[in-house]
């Protein structure tokens, strides 16, 4: 019998696929912005799926996340 319900790594999945699609359409450097907070969005996809039941506050989160580190200056790009 399979899943009936949608997994928080699929959830995530979901979410940053169709935020790539709208950062492919904005113009110059907010399509390199937005392209980059769903590179932050999916850094943590797989501790999420321990923590979260809810794909959108997982992605929230890890941008959450990776914004104070930037801002601290203790972010490594992958």
């Amino acid at each position: 019998m399979g899943r009936s319900f949608e997994s928080v790594r699929m959830g995530i999945k979901e979410i940053t696929g169709r935020w790539e699609r709208v950062a492919r359409a904005l113009p110059g450097t907010d399509g390199e912005a937005a392209l980059m907070v769903i590179e932050l969005a999916r850094r943590h996809a797989s501790e999420s799926f321990y923590a979260f039941d809810d794909p959108l506050e997982a992605v929230l989160f890890s941008v959450f996340i990776e914004i104070l580190k930037i801002r601290e200056g203790r972010y490594v790009d992958h």
